[in-house]
C-alpha cells in the first residue's frame, strides 16, 4: 500500500508541471474562445459567434488556406534541402560527422529575432544577396523583390526552420544499423538500390518528424511575417496576433487560435500514425 501511494505521489508530482503550464493555459484559451467582447469588457457568454465569424468570413478562411499552403512549401523545401544535408553528414567519419552536425544545428541556440534580422540583412536592398547579384551583373541595381512579400517569408522560414528538419532526419539515419547497408552491398545492390530499399524506408519516420517540426512551427509563426513580410505578409498567425493586440478582441483571437491548435493537433496525429506504421 505504501509503495502504491508512493508511486501515486511521484506521478502527481511529475504531472503537476504539464497540468499547470500546458493543459491549464490551453484549457483557459479554449474557454475564452466562447466569450465575446462588449465595449472594452470580455463577457463569458459561452457563445459560438466567434467560430461562426471565422468560418463565415472568406477573408479569414482564405488567409488560413494560404497559410497552410505556405507551411506546406516550407515543409517541402525543408525536406528537399534537409535530407541530402543530413545524409551527407551521416556518411562522414564519426569525428567529422558530429562537427558538421554541430555547425548545422548551431542556429537552434541563437535568438529567433537575431536570425530574422540576419535574414533581413541578406535579403534587403543593400543586403548580401543584392550585392552579389549586382556585382555579378545579373541585376543592374539593387531590388526590393527579395523583401516585404510572401516570397521573403517563405525563404526566411525555410532557412530558419531547416535545422529542425535536419536533426530528426540525421538521428533516424544514425539509428540504421550499418550491417544492413553492408549486407545490401554484399548481396549485389548498388548505392541507389540500397538507398531506396534500406536507407529511405528506415529514415522515413525521422523525415516525417522533421517535416512536422517545420510545418507546425511555420503554422504558428507571426514574427517572421511581421518583420520580413511587410504589409502584404499576412498569415493566420499574424491575424491572431492582431486580435490580441490592436483589435483587443481576445475571444475572437482565441477562437482562431483554437482552430489553429486543433488543426495542428490533427496533423501531428496523422503524421504520428504514418510514422508508427513505418516503424512496424
Amino acid at each position: 500500500m505504501n509503495s502504491q501511494a508512493a508511486r501515486l505521489a511521484v506521478f502527481a508530482l511529475v504531472a503537476t508541471g504539464p497540468l499547470l503550464f500546458v493543459v491549464a493555459p490551453i484549457g483557459s484559451f479554449l474557454v475564452m474562445s466562447f466569450a465575446r467582447v462588449e465595449g472594452h469588457q470580455i463577457v463569458n457568454d459561452m457563445t459560438l459567434d466567434n467560430y461562426f465569424a471565422f468560418f463565415g468570413n472568406w477573408v479569414y478562411l482564405k488567409t488560413f488556406l494560404l497559410t497552410l499552403w505556405l507551411c506546406a512549401e516550407v515543409t517541402l523545401i525543408g525536406i528537399v534541402l534537409g535530407y541530402p544535408i543530413a545524409w551527407f553528414i551521416w556518411r562522414r567519419r564519426a569525428r567529422t560527422r558530429y562537427l558538421l552536425l554541430l555547425l548545422f544545428v548551431l542556429p537552434l541556440f541563437m535568438s529567433y529575432i537575431v536570425k530574422i534580422y540576419t535574414m533581413r540583412s541578406i535579403l534587403g536592398l543593400n543586403g548580401f544577396l543584392n550585392q552579389i547579384l549586382v556585382g555579378s551583373g545579373i541585376l543592374s541595381a539593387p531590388s526590393l523583390v527579395f523583401l516585404y512579400n510572401q516570397g521573403s517569408i517563405l525563404i526566411t522560414m525555410a532557412v530558419i526552420f531547416l535545422p529542425f528538419v535536419i536533426l530528426p532526419i540525421f538521428l533516424s539515419l544514425e539509428r540504421i544499423p550499418r550491417n544492413l547497408v553492408q549486407a545490401s552491398a554484399d548481396l549485389g545492390a548498388g548505392a541507389g538500390t540500397t538507398f531506396r530499399h534500406v536507407v529511405l524506408p528506415l529514415s522515413l519516420p525521422g523525415t516525417i518528424a522533421g517535416g512536422l517540426f517545420a510545418f507546425v512551427l511555420a503554422l504558428g509563426d507571426f514574427i517572421t511575417p511581421q518583420m520580413v513580410g511587410g504589409p502584404s505578409g499576412f498569415t493566420i498567425g499574424r491575424v491572431i496576433w492582431s486580435q490580441f493586440g490592436l483589435a483587443y478582441n481576445w475571444p475572437f483571437g482565441a477562437a482562431m487560435g483554437a482552430v489553429l491548435f486543433l488543426f495542428a493537433l490533427a496533423v501531428i496525429v496523422v503524421a504520428g500514425s504514418i510514422a508508427s506504421r513505418q516503424r512496424v
